[in-house]
């Protein structure tokens, strides 16, 4: 499918990543600890200049959120879907650098999916997406049993591979806590009366639900965000967190309370991944917390304000880590302390 929309946000914000770290930086997670397993997109952005330069920027939502857990130390398997091409070599030189292992068969599609960024004298970008998306046929379970999965943005939507997200999702819902961002891609998507049945069915799955007031705001245009959130954690997650940028963050429990966290200052570089470190943050807060698996289900929806107003207060930091750099480039746990 390509789609050409037009995007007024300038191309500099489309910059390649830092090296990744060596094999003796990446850490080993501890075997007992417990993996996750994140579903989704993994593509790569071309930037096409006016001046006629081009580079290219490895992304993807849920890629960028399981290469934001790898760098906080945690296991983390990625089901995607990409090609044995030149761009597929970027993304799993990308993916593995960063400390994340790729789920046999991602690699078996016959190209690696494409964002074109063509540039104008302004500097204002018009997408081309040369994108498909399927769960590989030849995988049926991940190499551990996940104590959490994860998926969002656009895989969870588009067919054919969105119905067996959903699936996978159910599938371990028992033994595992289910983490799900929107991360609405409006030119990739159907229109949002279409997209809004599919994005309920998949809160109503989760535990946990991070959403941006961008993202509510094209799904629901003039409905409060707190209102959507609301009907949402009445469906069954445990939390839904709204991000707000850099105004903060406010998370809406089931147990009837609101909190809210407020951004670090920073300079922003830009705004490329932050909402997927802030993702990964979540995970790996609640992680730290002890409250992911499916058995621990009733102490994740019980848990105190306390607990929730610490761990969305990293997770805001972890963002603002994210923004004051160029391009998708979380936090390790390292620069964290």
């Amino acid at each position: 499918m390509s789609v050409t929309t037009p995007d007024t946000e300038p191309a500099a914000t489309i910059e390649p990543e830092l090296a990744p770290r060596t094999a003796a930086e990446v850490p080993t997670a501890a075997a007992d600890a417990g993996r996750a397993l994140v579903i989704g997109e993994a593509l790569v952005d071309v930037v096409r200049r006016a001046d006629g330069s081009t580079s290219e920027h490895p992304g993807g939502s849920p890629a960028n959120v399981a290469i934001g857990l790898a760098r906080l130390d945690r296991g983390v398997d990625l089901l995607t879907w990409y090609g044995a091409d030149a761009h597929g070599r970027v993304l799993a030189d990308h993916l593995t650098g960063a400390g994340v292992d790729i789920v046999p068969g991602s690699d078996t599609a016959e190209r690696t999916s494409v964002a074109t960024a063509v540039l104008d004298t302004a500097g204002v970008a018009s997408y081309v997406f040369d994108l498909s998306w399927h769960v590989p046929d030849s995988w049926s379970a991940p190499p551990a049993p996940p104590v959490v999965v994860h998926t969002g943005s656009i895989a969870a939507i588009l067919e054919p591979g969105g119905a067996d997200v959903s699936r996978i999702l159910a599938a371990h819902r028992d033994s595992a806590t289910i983490t799900y961002d929107p991360n609405m891609r409006p030119s990739l998507m159907p229109p949002a009366d279409v997209t809004r049945p599919m994005v309920e069915a998949l809160v109503a799955l989760a535990d946990v639900v991070k959403v941006s007031d961008e993202d509510l705001a094209w799904l629901e245009p003039g409905v409060d965000p707190l209102e959507v959130a609301r009907r949402w954690v009445a469906t069954g997650p445990a939390v839904v967190v709204i991000t707000r940028g850099g105004e903060g963050a406010t998370a809406l429990t089931a147990a009837g309370s609101r909190v809210d966290v407020v951004a670090p200052d920073v300079v922003v570089a830009d705004t490329v991944g932050a909402g997927d470190s802030f993702m990964g943050g979540l995970i790996d807060g609640l992680w730290s917390a002890g409250l992911l698996g499916g058995a621990r289900r009733g102490e994740l929806h019980a848990a105190s304000d306390a607990t929730w107003a610490d761990v969305l207060t990293r997770c805001a930091r972890i963002a603002a880590i994210t923004v004051s750099r160029a391009g998708a480039n979380p936090p390790t746990t390292a620069e964290l302390a």
